[in-house]
């Protein structure tokens, strides 16, 4: 596959530039000075051959799985209003897709459509690819992209996450005639939100079928705060989310016991309540008998002991 030439050129202050105020400075920077993108030159994403695209396929693991269901849904919903549903990988390279037919044609010639590589380093300022460069949710409209021959385009994206907190797709909904003022972004944005959770709690689900699945709060961002507990209620998974409240990097091994005395949490912190769930579940099934469940929860009993009278609010145990 080939990409376009590299150009070094004058650019105008970045103050001046359509990605000022609108989060994007980053992304606008980095075609500037590292990527050294003309805005000028006409420039559509490479294309992936079929058998490149499969091996990006089979690459990217049951994620495409777990996703199809999302994207239809998401398709229902973008459908009426013009917007293809796209997923692509962490490369930016689109692995799958749903349109409306009358759209087809010019989502071919978007290229927004399996095997299209919309990498920031090359496309320049993009939904999908700084999506990626910045891992977070962004939206980009119209002379908000970095190549001038992007600037009829559209397009929201937000990161979906693996079960072990990494990053490993992005969910996209682009549009190749949105409307001027992009009055759409915020409820797209929300709808690629609740997609991209509902993905992520599939494969964490799959990934730690048969442990106790503990909800730690709230969602942040396109993750969902979630920890899996094995037989002694030791925390063997988390979630991206669940990672950042406990201080654990993505992909970072984790085997920790949920109430040991190094894991010991803020007042307010979602770390708390799980502990104050598990404490309260081991109490219940052992019948308030603070020596059984302190077995079941994998600590001693002077510590659980120490845990309750720290959480507070947790009913009276017997001995």
């Amino acid at each position: 596959m080939s990409h376009g030439s590299r150009f070094l050129f004058s650019a105008p202050p970045l103050a001046t530039l359509a990605g000022t105020g609108t989060g994007l400075e980053a992304s606008w920077q980095r075609c500037q000075h590292e990527y050294a993108l003309n805005p000028a030159t006409p420039m559509l994403p490479s294309v992936l051959s079929g058998a490149e695209l499969r091996q990006c396929a089979q690459h990217a693991g049951r994620i495409m799985h777990f996703a199809a269901p999302e994207l239809d849904l998401l398709h229902a919903a973008l459908e009426p209003v013009g917007y293809t549903a796209m997923l692509a990988d962490t490369e930016g390279v689109v692995l799958d897709h749903r349109t409306a037919l009358p759209l087809r044609r010019g989502c071919r010639r978007w290229h927004f459509w399996p095997g299209a590589v919309w990498h920031e380093r090359h496309t320049g300022t993009n939904g999908i690819g700084t999506c990626l460069a910045e891992q977070r949710s962004v939206s980009v409209h119209r002379n908000q992209h970095w190549r001038s021959g992007l600037h009829g385009l559209a397009g929201v994206a937000t990161p979906v996450y693996d079960p072990s907190g990494r990053m490993a797709a992005c969910l996209n909904a682009s549009s190749f005639h949105p409307t001027p003022e992009g009055t759409l972004g915020a409820l797209i944005a929300s709808a690629l939100l609740q997609a991209a959770r509902q993905i992520e709690r599939t494969c964490f689900m799959d990934r730690y079928r048969g442990h106790a699945i503990m909800l730690l709060g709230a969602a942040l961002g396109s993750s969902v705060p979630m920890v899996a507990l094995d037989r002694e209620r030791h925390v063997v998974g988390a979630t991206f989310a669940a990672r950042m409240q406990m201080g654990i990097a993505p992909a970072q091994d984790v085997n920790l016991c949920l109430l040991d005395d190094t894991t010991a949490p803020r007042p307010t912190t979602p770390l708390r309540d799980a502990q104050t769930a598990a404490i309260q579940a081991a109490l219940a099934s052992a019948r308030g008998k603070v020596a059984v469940a302190a077995r079941m929860l994998g600590i001693s009993r002077s510590t659980l002991h120490r845990r309750i009278r720290n959480l507070g609010g947790i009913p009276a145990a017997r001995a």
